[in-house]
């Protein structure tokens, strides 16, 4: 699972695939999320710009996981 630092208390879905250089833009989720592909804690995602926090972990199938952290 690769940890990927934020500098802010909370980031949404969208623009912390682009942070973490996941996708190269944010309109490239809407595919993930129609072929229910991300999860977050857990838990099926379908809203692309879902609130993110550390201690978070986004769970993309067959792309990889992702564990938000603070400063």
């Amino acid at each position: 699972m690769e940890k990927i630092k934020i500098k802010t208390d909370m980031i949404q879905l969208d623009q912390f695939l682009k942070w973490a250089s996941v996708l190269q833009s944010g309109g490239e989720i809407r595919i993930l999320l129609d072929e229910q592909r991300i999860y977050i804690n857990g838990e099926l995602c379908t809203a692309k710009r879902k609130k993110l926090h550390p201690g978070d972990v986004v769970d993309i199938k067959g792309m990889g996981s992702y564990e938000i952290i603070g400063e």
